[in-house]
């Protein structure tokens, strides 16, 4: 699955696009996040990717990934098929052309230990999914307001 949306704001003042890259398994989550960055205030480009496996191609632009655009964020649930977000999380910090895309762990697990694990593994932040739709969709927005409006993102290294 690949899908891009956009909305009306820009990123400071210019009038790119941010690249996100969810990677999640879940169709409803899909949907809901999707929607929630849509009527965020950045203008975006969401790629979506629903298995570890098909994270990791996309990053390094393999295969039918060979055009992907490098994300400004990865959003990475940890309970994926083929390849668990626990291990793409590793091998997106242990690449040196990836390791300083940011990475936010955004999960149903609350659990300590996967929490522990992800900052141990160097995840830029650790968010358990709201299981309330609003507060579901403030969360996303915030997300993305945070990370794509007030944070300084590095580009990519020639």
């Amino acid at each position: 699955m690949n899908a891009a949306t956009s909305n009306g704001a820009a990123i400071g003042m210019e009038f790119s696009k941010a690249k996100i890259l969810l990677v999640e398994d879940n169709p409803g989550d899909v949907r809901l996040t999707m929607e929630a960055l849509k009527e965020g205030k950045i203008l975006n480009e969401i790629s979506v990717v629903e298995d570890g496996v098909e994270a990791i191609a996309y990053l390094r632009r393999a295969g039918k990934y060979a055009q992907a655009r490098r994300p400004d964020l990865i959003l990475l649930d940890l309970n994926l098929p083929k390849k668990d977000g626990r291990e793409v999380l590793e091998e997106i910090k242990r690449d040196a052309n990836l390791k300083t895309i940011p990475v936010v762990v955004l999960t149903t697990s609350a659990a300590e230990r996967d929490i522990l694990r992800a900052y141990n593994l160097h995840a830029n932040c650790y968010i358990t999914k709201p299981v309330d739709l609003e507060q579901f969709m403030r969360v996303v927005q915030s997300i993305e307001d945070f990370w794509l409006s007030i944070v300084k993102l590095p580009q990519e290294s020639a």
